[in-house]
């Protein structure tokens, strides 16, 4: 258990420091990802989807970490998280999270 909640902080801290602009390094954000969401890959075609950080305290979404954690660590060539799951799973996943919010 004690595994589970360390690898979901450090998926939570390194996508915030990914938004963000690190002291004395810029770092241009796209400019389709709104101010407070952030970009992950989703599936075998990994459709890029803009999701709400807010989301990243949502248990269900915690679990999706979980998962990409567990097949590909942090290390994600695309530069953005990767999420294992059918897109179909995931916008459900979403749409859950989204009216229970």
């Amino acid at each position: 258990m004690g595994i589970k909640l360390t690898g979901i902080a450090n998926a939570t801290k390194k996508l915030r420091q990914n938004i963000s602009s690190k002291k004395g390094i810029f770092q241009p954000r796209p400019i389709d990802v709104p101010k407070g969401h952030f970009a992950v890959y989703v599936g075998k075609s990994r459709r890029r989807f803009v999701v709400p950080i807010s989301h990243l305290n949502h248990p269900l979404f915690e679990e999706l970490l979980h998962w990409a954690e567990e097949e590909f660590g942090y290390d994600h060539p695309m530069g953005g998280l990767t999420i294992p799951c059918k897109e179909e799973y995931f916008l459900s996943i979403i749409s859950l999270i989204s009216f229970h919010s």
